[in-house]
């Protein structure tokens, strides 16, 4: 059977992703990383995810970027935005999914996995320059050049399957494949039990995206 290694952070796109290859039977091991973010609810619900969804092994990597600041998720001296305005928002972290990638990619080489599966999204994606379509492609060129598998003519594949959607169609997608999305945490904002402020941008589109998809929220939301 295939191996891929999921890039699980614990939220809602996320937990479709490492859905959507498992009903590719592939076999998946889910990696999340501890990088100084406000609050570890989404690592707690990324191990649930990982159980519930039957991946193989999940690991969590500790690395420091979020002691380099620069982002509303890992300085508590900056405030996380209810808006996000234009332009790229406080919640960028500065080049969090290139080190997150880079990071699968190791381990999908000493696993000889085939393929890389993250939870980017191009259309609900808050102007992230990290999560566009150009991204991956340019990630893609990097992986068949820099890796032993690459230089041997199989390079491991980097798959956005979410890349296009938006946050209705994605939620649609997880509950065919089996998302059990009281599970996941998107607040950029959650308390230590995981509950959603319901006003930040992840909350919004969360939110809205349960609505359009016609499909009951099953966040649990903090005390207004």
């Amino acid at each position: 059977m295939a191996k891929a290694v999921i890039l699980l952070s614990g939220g809602l796109d996320s937990a479709t992703v490492l859905a959507l290859a498992r009903a590719q039977r592939l076999t998946c091991y889910t990696l999340s990383f501890d990088y100084g973010q406000r609050h570890r609810a989404e690592l707690e619900a990324a191990v649930r995810i990982s159980r519930h969804l039957d991946a193989l092994q999940h690991r969590v990597m500790e690395i420091p970027i979020g002691a380099l600041g620069g982002s509303a998720l890992t300085d508590a001296d900056i405030d996380v935005p209810e808006d996000g305005g234009d332009g790229i928002p406080v919640t960028y972290v500065p080049a969090r999914n290139t080190v997150f990638l880079s990071l699968a990619l190791a381990w999908a080489e000493v696993l000889s996995a085939d393929s890389i599966f993250i939870g980017v999204n191009a259309v609900d994606y808050s102007g992230y320059p990290d999560c566009r379509p150009e991204f991956i492609g340019a990630f893609q060129s990097l992986a068949a050049l820099a890796t032993k598998q690459g230089v041997e003519g199989r390079p491991v594949t980097i798959e956005a399957p979410l890349v296009a959607l938006t946050k209705a169609e994605i939620i649609r997608q997880g509950m065919v494949a089996g998302v059990d999305y009281s599970q996941t945490v998107s607040c950029y904002r959650a308390d230590e039990r995981g509950r959603a402020c319901g006003h930040c941008d992840a909350c919004r589109f969360r939110r809205q995206g349960f609505i359009d998809a016609g499909v009951e929220d099953p966040t649990r939301y903090q005390a207004s």
